[in-house]
């Protein structure tokens, strides 16, 4: 059976994509808990929490990844979990004032990569790329889409 040439490429374009190294060497926290923490501090900057199973759908891994990372980074005083006080099932996640340090440190050698890249890309090929990645996106949605309605 032969694949497809725009398959080979795509895999290969997401494995790419997936290994740079967007902190230039000096990563504290892994893409993941990156994420993670980024979920957490929006939540936070608009006065809400959020939960594991959120964290887990929004990160797209399993619950149980989740409560993994976020184990590892309570031991490292990086978040911490705090009770719901009116649900005992639940509990927040937070991060402490040490993890909001490393985390902006973090955000500053990812955008520090990602404005080099511009500048070696081009602004306007750059931006052009990311529009025709969503575009590609969106068809292929479709497509998938389209084949679970007629199954």
């Amino acid at each position: 059976m032969e694949i497809n040439k725009y398959l080979i490429k795509i895999i290969a374009a997401a494995k790419g994509l997936d290994a740079l190294d967007l902190f230039m060497g000096k990563a504290t926290l892994s893409k993941t808990e990156f994420r993670l923490l980024q979920e957490v501090v929006i939540e936070q900057e608009k006065g809400s929490d959020i939960i594991s199973s959120e964290l887990a759908r929004r990160l797209g891994i399993t619950r149980s990844a989740v409560s993994q990372i976020i184990t590892k980074l309570e031991k490292q005083n990086i978040v911490k979990r705090m009770p719901s006080q009116y649900d005992r099932k639940i509990a927040y996640i937070r991060l402490s004032d040490y993890a909001m340090e490393m985390f902006l440190q973090q955000c500053e050698r990812a955008n520090a990569a990602m404005e080099a890249l511009e500048v070696q890309f081009g602004k306007e090929r750059l931006e052009n790329f990311m529009t025709e990645y969503d575009e590609l996106c969106k068809a292929f949605c479709k497509i998938v889409e389209s084949h679970q309605n007629e199954t």
